[in-house]
């Protein structure tokens, strides 16, 4: 084999990243769920031949492709190496060795090389139904949210297992949808397999070793040194946030030491009763994003620049839930592990760590029908749509929140034009929420208005997925909280923030998505930002007047320029 410089194998390692990133479009292109065109609910990973992750595509989710990096390994023990093949595709959407709950299936392609077995690639993608009670909080064990395809081949030697997919067409209600995902995720596999061929005659490789060698060796260095140049500590970190039925409280110690940094989860609520849990690997994915984003953002992601960060948390925790556990909205309990990591890290790294955000997705699926109370037009269908929004980030300790982005899981927010295509769906509003981002010296992001229906002749059930209703993001150094989250029928009747609820034909659902909280003491942010606030809408004159101290001669001075359209 050549003896390649340092220079050679770092091009190779960019050369991966673009290849698992190609992976990714391709996934993205051809897809058949929203969720994964739309939104990016995705990861695609390549991976060295013993299971460890080299590279992940930029495309994509750190709760998959931060999950997805135990995953192989347990592919690789549960398949077992001898009966791996050329022309091998696996599957499995298990929770616990997989990303997290059943919506997510994860496909690991093993790639051969003048019949070698030289590395894995992997991708996962969220799909809209897996069959059971659907996308929601409603179970009470995890038997009762879908199909379970435990690990297995889905294809061997190129050829596809037809009985498994006749029970998974069999269990699902949308089979069409859910077999083109299942063959969108193999076939981004097999790009990224043959663009690494194509690498490996370049640069006159073997196999992977020697460039597995170097991004392990050099990920693991530099990360060790970012942690190693920090003052050693430890603090602790507390969010509480609405849970289903009951307050949920999460609690961290986070520790500082030589050579890695340690999260302990000690002290959080217990398994819940409904589809909230949270498996361990999911944990893990997100409080290692918080930590890689504060201290190590720029060190590409891998099981090296991974390992130094290590979660520990009781098991039968709700960060920590065994099977048969619920875990069906793991990510709703999960996307808020960061903004609790970071309760500890601004402790040890003051002005470093952003306020907190609205962090769960704003998400809800609709389960239309044909209406029931009267007869239904002949054109009525049934359809599932499954949609992805976000409410506003925190704001960080130089710059305001973002409006309407989602951290810490990255997706997008889906377009009205693609959500309505999919099924008889209508959304009637969707807008950004005024004075939702919570007031400070930096101010947080805005979350979003957001009205849903369905068109004539079809009433639905709603799946919520919202937290925030109670407790809304909490600001940092003086900020003040964010907007709280709420959900009412449009004929005024209550509705509640998670679980499956009945929506009559002609009714809409109004939803308020949350803001993030402000950074900071808002009597201390430039008085020029708050007029441009005004002038863009982003806050009204009530609230400029009661949180920022404008007089009413400023605010109907800006109102005036901005009618006039000048610019602030």
């Amino acid at each position: 084999m050549p003896d390649h410089s340092k220079v050679a194998y770092q091009v190779m390692w960019n050369r991966l990243i673009s290849v698992v990133e190609e992976q990714a479009q391709a996934l993205v292109r051809t897809a058949f769920s929203t969720s994964v065109r739309e939104a990016g609910d995705l990861s695609a990973g390549v991976y060295y031949d013993k299971g460890q992750m080299l590279a992940q595509a930029v495309t994509g989710t750190p709760g998959h492709v931060n999950a997805m990096a135990d995953a192989v390994g347990h592919f690789i023990r549960r398949i077992g190496r001898p009966n791996m093949f050329d022309g091998d595709i696996y599957i499995t959407n298990d929770p616990w060795e997989g990303t997290g709950h059943k919506h997510d299936i994860t496909v690991v392609t093993p790639s051969f090389h003048d019949g070698l077995l030289i590395g894995f690639f992997a991708c996962t993608a969220h799909v809209t139904d897996i069959g059971g009670r659907g996308f929601g909080a409603d179970a009470n064990d995890v038997h009762e949210e879908g199909l379970y395809l435990p690990i297995m081949k889905f294809a061997e030697r190129g050829e596809v297992d037809r009985t498994l997919l006749s029970l998974i067409r069999g269990n699902v209600r949308e089979p069409d949808q859910l077999v083109g995902d299942i063959y969108a995720l193999a076939n981004c596999n097999g790009i990224g397999h043959r663009r690494l061929i194509d690498m490996i005659g370049e640069f006159g490789l073997a196999d992977l070793a020697g460039i597995s060698d170097f991004i392990l060796t050099n990920s693991r260095d530099a990360t060790l040194q970012r942690i190693n140049a920090l003052q050693p500590g430890s603090a602790e970190g507390h969010m509480r946030i609405d849970g289903y039925a009951q307050p949920i409280d999460l609690h961290v110690r986070l520790s500082i030491e030589k050579d890695r940094i340690v999260s302990d989860w000690q002290g959080t609520s217990g398994v819940d009763k409904k589809g909230i849990n949270v498996p361990l690997v999911y944990t893990k994915a997100y409080a290692c994003y918080a930590l890689k984003c504060a201290i190590a953002p720029e060190i590409p992601n891998n099981a090296a620049s991974l390992a130094p960060f290590e979660i520990t948390a009781p098991e039968n925790t709700i960060v920590n839930a065994l099977h048969p556990a619920p875990v069906a909205l793991r990510h709703v309990i999960g996307h808020m592990v960061p903004d609790t990591v970071y309760d500890a890290l601004d402790k040890l790294l003051p002005g470093v760590v952003p306020a907190e955000g609205a962090g769960c997705l704003c998400n809800f699926q609709v389960s239309l029908r044909p209406r029931m109370d009267a007869p239904a037009p002949s054109g009525a269908v049934r359809a599932e749509v499954l949609t992805f929004n976000s409410g506003g980030s925190g704001a960080r300790p130089t710059l305001d929140g973002m409006n309407a982005t989602a951290f810490p899981s990255g997706v997008m927010t889906m377009p009205v034009e693609a959500t309505e295509q999919v099924g008889p769906v209508i959304v009637w509003r969707k807008e950004l929420r005024p004075d939702s981002g919570g007031a400070g010296q930096y101010r947080g992001g805005l979350g979003q208005y957001m009205d849903v229906g369905a068109r004539e002749g079809h009433e639905f059930d709603i799946s919520a997925m919202l937290d925030r209703v109670d407790h809304p993001a909490l600001g940092r150094r003086g900020g003040q909280a964010g907007g709280a989250t709420s959900i009412t029928r449009s004929d005024g009747a209550a509705m509640q923030g998670k679980g499956r609820q009945f929506v009559p034909h002609g009714q809409k659902v109004l939803m308020e998505f949350p803001g993030g909280a402000g950074y900071g003491e808002p009597e201390n942010r430039d008085p020029d930002d708050v007029k441009r606030d005004l002038a863009l809408g982003y806050i009204t004159p009530d609230h400029a007047a009661e949180h920022y101290r404008l007089s009413a001669a400023e605010i109907d001075d800006v109102l005036a320029r901005a009618k006039l359209g000048e610019a602030f």
